[in-house]
């Protein structure tokens, strides 16, 4: 590369990054107190010929989670405790090596914590960032959410990150026939990689500062108020990529990106915006490997929210003063109609 080249690849670079950090807020000056405590490695560590005296040892260091993680977790109640965790351990070898060699350290994982954590307190001063824990637990059975099933869950006292739905899209255990039928989809499954842990883990986060209370409103209401969750993740995590936040295959996403006006006029012709018909909500905002009624190639599951975070951002733009909170607070019905969302 000549130097006039080399110079001139280094503005536009210099321009992009400016551009794409125009409207991101100055963290510098905030401290986010992020601690990842590796329960998983400890839990592994025991030594099974005294597993009750590791068990206490355990309890001690993490009594937050202990009880948690032994019965809700491992299934387990008093009369079969040690057994079961004896069972456990031999029959999670392979996975203990496979996170073992994922997960060597979580330096990486602990800075985006910390940056996302700061943009969290950066808008909400006075949230509290949780302790964060990584735990092993079975593979047959994520956690239930509001939104569903998550790898990961938020107690009052931390964050749990289960880390054996993160080994890597091609891990054997995720194509397996029992876990595809069970547990996870490939559609689902594909997003079971490291760089998906902080975006799921957010979504809890706001989950917990803006409860959602959708469930019984209409189709357009569902739709702007899962919208008004990746409009915030969005500013939580403003560097991450829109595949990894939505999680979207990037072609799913250029794919939204170029038909925009189209799919909103299929919904508007074949929908009533104010359905409260469950199936119907469920076609827009369920997770799923396409939306019924648009291309089983290109388009994603799950695209209501999509539709949903493009009118959030309408309003947010139209309203540029309005605090973050504020956005988040707006009741759904006006936000979308003074959104005036039209796309083209």
């Amino acid at each position: 590369m000549t130097m006039k080249k080399a110079i001139v690849f280094l503005l536009l670079v210099s321009f992009i990054s400016c551009k794409n950090k125009k409207d991101t807020p100055d963290i510098s000056g905030i401290k986010a107190d992020v601690r990842i405590e590796r329960f998983d490695r400890d839990f592994f560590a025991i030594d099974t010929n005294r597993i009750s005296q590791e068990l206490s040892f355990l309890s001690a260091k993490y009594p937050e989670l202990i009880t948690i993680f032994l019965q809700n977790i491992l299934g387990l109640d008093s009369e079969n405790t040690l057994g079961g965790v004896q069972h456990f351990l031999r029959l999670s070898r392979s996975i203990k090596d496979t996170v073992a060699d994922v997960f060597k350290n979580t330096d990486a994982l602990q800075k985006e914590f910390e940056q996302a954590f700061k943009f969290v307190k950066y808008y909400f001063p006075k949230y509290k960032e949780p302790k964060i824990i990584t735990i092993v637990g079975p593979v047959d059975a994520l956690a239930q959410g509001s939104n569903g099933p998550t790898p990961d869950f938020l107690s009052p006292d931390f964050l749990g990150i289960s880390l054996q739905f993160y080994l890597g899209q091609h891990f054997s255990v995720y194509s397996d026939p029992f876990f595809v039928e069970n547990v996870a989809p490939t559609y689902r499954s594909r997003r079971f990689s490291k760089e998906y842990i902080v975006p799921d883990a957010m979504q809890l986060i706001i989950d917990d500062l803006f409860p959602d209370k959708s469930e019984d409103k209409s189709l357009v209401e569902q739709m702007v108020e899962k919208g008004k969750r990746w409009w915030l993740l969005d500013k939580i995590m403003p560097f991450a990529a829109d595949s990894i936040k939505t999680g979207y295959t990037q072609q799913q996403l250029d794919w939204c990106n170029a038909n925009e006006g189209l799919i909103w006029s299929y919904i508007v012709k074949h929908e009533d915006l104010y359905s409260i018909n469950q199936a119907t909500i469920q076609t827009y905002i369920g997770e799923g490997p396409f939306t019924q009624g648009f291309s089983q190639e290109l388009s994603p599951g799950n695209m209501g929210q999509w539709i949903g975070w493009q009118i959030v951002k309408k309003y947010a733009d139209k309203n540029p003063d309005m605090k973050v909170e504020d956005v988040m607070k707006t009741e759904a019905k006006k936000l979308f109609n003074e959104a005036k969302y039209k796309p083209k």
